[in-house]
């Protein structure tokens, strides 16, 4: 419960849906290989994206590479570009060798691995300069089965499909990763639940300068009606996004879509506010939901704000991310996950915290109020994720790489007490949905009207 300067109102856990993510392979740090494909739309995986220099990035964040990935500022951007080389070449050799391909990841010390199913495959790979490994199946083999099993727990009764939590791809081993609910590790790790959203922070973190307006890690809330409605009941806490643009010019933000507490009926039209902690119903509105994702046939969470020119005055067209109204990172431009590769994350309630991805190929069954049940694919991490982080940016080096959707960490106080609670169960975990395959998305469903064209503002000549 909440006290409200405008009356007694419950804080939304954002929709209160219920995920299961793969505990054993998000808690095998770097252990779940990618499924590498070609680039959505509107990215091209061939062009090299410059990104800031060390001495550039924001000392907030410096703290948080150092303290999370126990690697200098310098080695985490090399190591996030070393990701998108690897991913560009695993896409282009899969596409070349379909039935060669089995996977591909940064190793714990750093080193690009492409795991083959043939010795001419592998001799192709290290001649290029790559690490191999011979596995026994396919990368299309291992997916098709994922498929085939998520297309099974679909369609079984209620309360057997809510038992399975998740299906995950482990490359490394060639096989796939369910974990049950009714199972010993299942009922301890219960990976991960959707972040709920509890907290605000509004206050900076010290560590550098703090630019007086909104942008992407920030707070926003949102409700069904408007805040100073007499009937208002509770109010969902989440972070902003990413910023972007369509083709049209429109300035949006791009959140998580469970955070929208209308994503399941025709009426999208709920508002977003940048929260005034003295009088909430006095909150300055930053925009409205334009479009809200959660499952469906993409198996994504995300959603679409349109923002107020009050928002854009106040700088949300910016090409920047911070975390808890923080020190600030500018974005120089868009990746793909890829396993090994260090990531940050920002949001209302952690501010800045690191991590690497652990798997790129997670599929989770959501279970809503209603007893429905949604598929959300994405890919997992282990940076810490708290209550309140929901469709915050998570970005590799200084590349958006996606929002912030799940965690198993939602109910900790703080990052340090969540460490200490999972270490024995294999650490955090967190499910963010990929930015690209949003873009995508949010322009092929457009239908010619808001987001068509939508582009993620970034830093142009970076570097």
């Amino acid at each position: 419960m909440l006290e409200l300067p405008v009356r007694r109102a419950t804080v939304s856990p954002a929709r209160r849906v219920a995920a299961k993510s793969a505990a054993a392979a998000l808690a095998s740090a770097l252990l779940l290989g990618p499924s590498l494909t070609s680039a959505p739309a509107g990215a091209d995986p061939d062009v090299p994206v410059a990104q800031l220099t060390a001495d550039q990035l924001p000392p907030e964040l410096v703290q948080a590479i150092q303290r999370d990935l126990k690697m200098s500022p310098a080695e985490y951007l090399d190591r996030a570009a070393r990701a998108q080389e690897l991913r560009t070449y695993a896409a282009d050799f899969r596409a070349q060798r379909p039935d060669d391909f089995a996977g591909a990841w940064l190793t714990p010390d750093g080193k690009p691995m492409v795991a083959v199913t043939s010795m001419d495959a592998a001799k192709v790979a290290a001649a290029a300069g790559y690490q191999t490994r011979l596995a026994p199946v396919s990368a299309n083999h291992l997916e098709a089965a994922a498929g085939q099993l998520n297309d099974w727990i679909a369609q079984q009764p209620f309360d057997l499909g809510r038992a399975i939590n998740s299906v995950a791809i482990d490359f490394l081993n060639s096989q796939l990763v369910v974990i049950v609910s009714n199972s010993t590790v299942g009922q301890l790790l219960n990976l991960p639940t959707l972040v709920a959203t509890v907290k605000v922070v509004l206050s900076p973190d010290g560590g550098g300068p703090v630019e007086n307006r909104p942008m992407g890690g920030d707070t926003y809330v949102t409700a069904p009606m408007a805040l100073d409605d007499p009937a208002l009941q509770q109010v969902t806490v989440c972070s902003f996004g990413f910023n972007a643009v369509d083709q049209a010019g429109t300035p949006l933000n791009i959140s998580a879509g469970h955070c929208d507490p209308k994503v399941d009926g025709t009426d999208q039209k709920a508002s977003v506010w940048v929260p005034n902690p003295d009088n909430l119903g006095a909150s300055p509105q930053a925009g409205d939901f334009a479009r809200a994702t959660l499952g469906g046939n993409t198996a994504l969470d995300y959603s679409v704000i349109k923002l107020t020119d009050r928002a854009v005055r106040a700088g949300m067209d910016r090409p920047s991310v911070r975390g808890a109204n923080g020190t600030t990172l500018t974005l120089t431009g868009t990746a793909d996950p890829v396993v090994g590769a260090p990531v940050c994350k920002s949001g209302q309630s952690s501010t800045f915290t690191c991590g690497f991805v652990v798997a790129d190929h997670v599929e989770t069954q959501l279970f809503t109020d209603s007893g429905d049940s949604r598929t959300i694919r994405g890919f997992a991490t282990n940076a810490c994720t708290l209550s309140g982080d929901s469709g915050g940016p998570i970005v590799t080096g200084t590349l958006a790489l996606g929002i912030t959707s799940g965690s198993n960490t939602a109910e900790s106080e703080d990052c340090n007490a969540a460490n200490l609670d999972l270490a024995a169960y294999g650490g955090t975990a967190s499910l963010g949905i990929p930015i690209r395959r949003i873009l995508a998305d949010v322009d092929a469903t457009s239908n010619g009207g808001v987001g068509a064209g939508a582009q993620l503002r970034i830093q142009q000549n970076a570097g």
